[in-house]
């Protein structure tokens, strides 16, 4: 089946949120325990606000791994979700985002059949396709 639209011809804030509310009734993707209480990345000065931050970032990291292609490994998500640090007085830096949500969030995925794994980093598979695709149709 062929959807008129496909993930990258809709404003990626609006698919993201679709994606995230689907996510939320799938199986097997839930956030883990300590998901409310660190920072997901040290740039960050607070713990996240929203209450389905977990769904919101699975759902980017789909559209990342739609976008892009080519197989996509947690350095390079640790980077891309990463940002630079304020300081005051001396000079900015980039800092990456910690791992450990992206690799876990990364397995949730894959053991719901969205990404698959390969030798050089994972994949969207096409259930993952046509989830994206079916939110941005709608």
């Amino acid at each position: 089946m062929i959807y008129p639209l496909a993930a990258l011809d809709v404003p990626v804030n609006e698919l993201i949120n679709k994606v995230a509310k689907q996510l939320q009734t799938t199986e097997g993707i839930t956030p883990p325990p300590w998901a409310g209480l660190v920072k997901l990345s040290p740039h960050n000065e607070r713990v996240p606000e929203q209450e389905d931050f977990w769904f919101v970032r699975c759902a980017a990291i789909l559209r990342t791994l739609y976008a892009g292609g080519k197989p996509v490994g947690v350095e390079r998500l640790r980077h891309k979700y990463g940002g630079r640090t304020q300081h005051k007085v001396s000079p900015q830096h980039h800092r990456k985002a910690g791992g450990k949500s992206i690799r876990l969030a990364l397995q949730q995925l894959e053991k719901a059949g969205l990404v698959k794994k390969e030798k050089t980093g994972r994949i969207l598979t096409a259930k993952g396709r046509s989830l994206l695709d079916k939110a941005a149709a709608s």
